[in-house]
This record gives C-alpha cells, structure tokens and sequence, in this order.
C-alpha cells in the first residue's frame, strides 16, 4: 500500500466524524434491484489488490485534458480498460449481474427526485457502472457496492457535474431510486484538494444517507462518494448491510473509499504515461521550429 492511503482514510475519518447521516446517489446508476442473481465469483484465496503508485505527497492525483479521451469510442475504450477489481473494496465481494452498465448512457436525477437512466448528455463522452457484492455471511445481510467512471468532454464539464452532485441532496432530501426502493434524510459535502482533504484527486464530494426498500424492514446506512481527476469522474455507492455494528460499518467505508483510490491512482498513471509519450514529439516540434 502506498503512502497514499493514509490520507485517503484519515480523509474518511473525518467525514465520518462530521456528523453527516445522510446521503444518495447522483449520477452514477440506480441501486440494483434487490436478489439480483451473482456472477463472477472470486477465487477461494485471491490475490491482494495491487497498491495505487506513489505521486509526490503535496500533489493530488489528477488527468490533464491533454491526455483525457477526444471522442467517444476513446473514452468508452478508456472507462473499459481500467481495471476494478471485486477485492479493490475488501474481501469476499464477487461481481453482481448485471456487472457492468454502460458507457452510453447514465442516470439522471429528475425534477420529480426519481433516478432514470437516459443517453449521455452532449458534454458526457462515456460513462461505466461496474457492480460488486460481498454476500450475506454470519448473521449479516449482502452489501453492495458500485464505482462509475464517467468522462467529460472537457474539465469545466466536470467541475460542473460536481457542483449538480453538491447540491442535489439540498433539493431532493428523499430519491427514488426504483418503485420500491429509495435513499432519504441526505447531506452532502465537499473537499477540494486546496483543503488537503485528499491527496487521490483534484477534489471530491461525499453523501450520507439511509437506503430503505419497501418492506424491507429496517433503514441502512447508504454513502455515495465522488472524486475529479480533470475531466474524469470517479464515484463509488455503498448499501450497507442490516446489522452491522457501527465498526463493521466504518470499516465497510474506509475499504470502499480505498477502491476509489485504486481507480484514481490508475487514472493519473495512465495520464503520466500518455504524457511522457507525447513528450518526445512535443521537442521534435519545437526543435523543428526553432
């Protein structure tokens, strides 16, 4: 594990210790509905996540337009070539089915507060759910977890959707997310690197809520968090399971939010490796015009 992850927890500790109890989802896909069948399943002794690669500690990870995807298929090809491990959110998550959703469209949050899935807009280049549960084991209900990758056509645009995502809970406390199940009592927050929240982007955002299904019995804690790398996205839902201790349920947060980590540490890898390989013809050019 990188020098990273020290942040990145101690950046989930202290949201956890602001009081926030609530939160929902924007933009990246409706909750699954729930006993959805499971595919995917993970070996009996899988190998550890890879570590996200070490970047100077007072930089955050980030993508410079430069080297982000032009068009469509760029991008599509871009959100499908990272990799997002089931064990990238801790052991024992398999992949759901359907696994993944995407990259052509994305859930758009109504006038009405209901989550629908519609085309991308005209400034959203792509944008990919992958889904992940760890099954009910113990005592313990399932717990779901999905991350979306979502590129825009410039970093305006995501700076933008960020701010949609800041203020959506201020005008939708309760979402519906299908007919019978919906996130309530929301509040959102947000922490641009300037703030030296987090080191594993240029900033992001974090909801807390409660995720309730129609006789389902009791609420559960449901987070939602969003991290920007220029114009690249990265947001990750957790549903808790019933049952958990306050514990179980902060470990379950802090192991999600070092999945984001991975994502975004890939992301500024792959931007420094798309750098460098421009580099060579950049001084070519410039020797040329000299």
């Amino acid at each position: 594990m990188s020098r990273r992850e020290p942040v990145l927890l101690a950046a989930a500790g202290a949201l956890l210790l602001a009081g926030c109890t609530s939160g929902g989802p924007t933009d990246e896909g409706t909750a699954p509905a729930p006993g959805a069948s499971v595919s995917g399943r993970s070996s009996a002794s899988p190998a550890p996540a890879p570590s996200p690669s070490a970047s100077p500690a007072n930089e955050p990870y980030t993508l410079a337009e430069s080297a982000a995807p032009k068009t469509r298929s760029e991008a599509a090809a871009f959100v499908r070539g990272l990799t997002v491990r089931p064990d990238y959110f801790g052991s024992g998550y398999r992949k759901r089915d359907p696994y993944e959703t995407g990259p052509a469209t994305w859930t758009v949050l109504g006038d009405d507060c209901i989550w629908r899935r519609e085309p991308l807009a005209p400034t959203v280049l792509a944008s990919l759910t992958r889904s992940f549960i760890r099954p009910a084991a113990g005592g313990k209900g399932p717990v779901h977890v999905s991350l979306t990758v979502t590129v825009h056509s410039s970093e305006v645009g995501a700076r933008r959707d960020m701010a949609v995502s800041l203020e959506e809970p201020l005008r939708c406390p309760t979402q519906q997310l299908t007919a019978t199940e919906r996130v309530q009592g929301m509040a959102s927050r947000g922490d641009p690197f300037t703030e030296q929240r987090t080191a594993t982007s240029d900033d992001n955002l974090t909801e807390f809520g409660e995720y309730v299904v129609d006789g389902g019995g009791k609420a559960r804690r449901f987070d939602w968090f969003k991290h920007r790398l220029g114009p690249v996205t990265v947001a990750a839902t957790v549903r808790h399971a019933p049952g958990g201790t306050e514990a179980e349920t902060t470990a379950v947060t802090e192991a999600a939010l070092s999945g984001v980590g991975y994502v975004t540490a890939d992301i500024d890898r792959l931007g420094k490796k798309d750098k460098g390989a421009q580099a060579p013809d950049a001084e070519a050019k410039d020797a040329g015009d000299e």
